[in-house]
């Protein structure tokens, strides 16, 4: 009996906060496996929530065994895309020292105003407002001043990406996309890290930086393997379309974040963008990306939570809410804010949630309207004045959601609004970086799904 003939692929790890994903694919950029879980979280030594990395790298290791030993396919590049602003601390024998601190998880008034009194506002020498952990730069500092013992035995910090690269390959090293990723670690004017980072000896336990397109080759079960640094999820989302599109655009990355990614931005962000929530990703080549962040995902779950609850229908109701002109219409005549946020900023929103309505749809369709109002500024910070932006992609989990789609095509009616059905963006980036793919003109119409949207007539 002859050996069955095996396919080559490319595998992916695309790491979210909420789904696991693993890909394969073709030398054409073709889907052709995937593979998706969810881990529970765990809680650090305060008792905050937070990614079980153990649990992580058990699932990572046994679905790579698994398609190593499988008949039909042959690895030959791997690489890593995962959420940003989280770092894992290696010691001497490259153990684990500490959780994977959620970048939710507070840092101490304390420690803030130290760094504060003694640096003063860096936000726009690194594109990166104050965020807490979200500036992965400030858990060092936090570990460094609240945790000196684990500090002082930290050999290596990893950001996720290339931590799982290094799982792998052994090597540590660090990379452009997650260093440039709010950590306010960067200086972008210096194109360098901070002075901060050198006062304060951090740049001591960061590893070589090297190019995101950077690959290491092993050899697994006799077979040569290209495995990639690793990379940032947004940046690595805009990929695709930066090689798929010949237009200037702005991509609307959607799900637990909102990310607004404008790449043609050159003009230095300002401390009104800063306010905003503005602040800057970093290109494969180290070029700034303008982009806006929106916890909007983590609101509309929690908002459509209490719809259900409110209403006493099943959680996953609002998939099948269609857009409704007729209720918008009517919402629209003498509107008023509903809703109270719990994760997005509350500034002229009401002291509680008010539902006025007396079924879900309408209660729905105002929630949308007022999550669009929110997107949109969002789009617009992005946007800046760069008038020779014509078009907008959306990607990623409220592509498919009509309300969202409808409403932000109809607010927007001077942009050509793309969606995509494709939740492939962030794990093709990878794939394409470390192969430095090609795409024509024809594969995201192919591959992604592409729908045009016009603005609908209101009556």
């Amino acid at each position: 009996m002859s050996t069955p003939i095996k396919q080559d692929v490319i595998a992916i790890f695309d790491i979210g906060k909420t789904n696991k994903k693993f890909f394969l694919f073709d030398t054409n950029y073709n889907e052709v496996y995937k593979e998706y879980t969810t881990l529970e979280e765990i809680v650090d030594e305060d008792g905050f929530p937070t990614e079980d990395i153990h649990a992580l790298q058990k699932w990572i290791q046994l679905v790579f065994k698994n398609i190593l030993d499988s008949n039909t396919y042959t690895i030959t590049a791997v690489n890593f895309s995962t959420y940003g602003a989280s770092l894992v601390h290696l010691d001497k024998n490259g153990n684990v020292l500490t959780p994977l601190y959620n970048y939710l998880k507070p840092i101490p008034s304390d420690i803030l105003e130290q760094f504060n009194n003694t640096y003063g506002d860096i936000s726009t020498e690194t594109g990166s407002p104050p965020s807490g952990m979200l500036n992965s730069g400030m858990q060092l500092y936090w570990l460094k001043y609240k945790q000196p013992d684990v500090f002082k035995n930290i050999l290596y910090s990893l950001h996720l990406p290339q931590y799982l690269s290094y799982m792998f390959t052994g090597v540590p090293l660090s990379e452009f996309t997650s260093i440039g990723c709010h950590t306010s670690l960067w200086d972008y004017g210096e194109n360098d890290y901070h002075s901060w980072v050198y006062n304060e000896d951090i740049d001591q336990i960061l590893p070589p930086i090297v190019s995101t397109e950077t690959c290491i080759s092993k050899y697994y079960n006799g077979k040569r393997i290209k495995f990639g640094v690793g990379i940032h999820d947004s940046s690595s989302a805009l990929i695709p379309y930066l090689k798929g599109s010949k237009k200037p655009f702005v991509l609307v990355s959607t799900g637990t974040w909102s990310v607004s990614l404008n790449p043609y931005s050159v003009v230095a962000l300002t401390n009104e963008d800063l306010q905003n929530d503005t602040i800057n990703y970093m290109r494969v080549n180290g070029k700034p990306v303008k982009s806006a962040k929106l916890l909007l995902g983590k609101e509309y779950t929690s908002q459509i939570t209490q719809l259900s609850q409110y209403f006493d229908v099943p959680l996953d109701q609002h998939k099948s809410v269609a857009f409704n002109s007729q209720i918008f219409n009517r919402l629209s005549h003498n509107f008023s804010l509903c809703y109270r946020w719990k994760y997005l900023l509350n500034t002229e929103t009401p002291e509680k949630t008010n539902l006025k309505f007396d079924n879900y749809q309408d209660a729905y369709h105002q929630l949308m309207i007022e999550l669009i109002d929110i997107q949109i500024q969002s789009i617009k910070t992005t946007l800046g004045t760069n008038s020779s932006i014509k078009r907008l992609y959306i990607d990623g989990g409220f592509s498919d959601n009509d309300v969202f789609i409808k409403l932000l095509t109809h607010r927007l009616s001077n942009l050509k609004v793309r969606s995509t059905s494709s939740s492939l963006g962030s794990a093709l980036g990878a794939a394409l970086v470390i192969l430095d793919g090609k795409l024509d003109s024809n594969f995201l119409k192919k591959n992604y799904g592409l729908k045009k949207h016009i603005p609908f007539i209101r009556k």
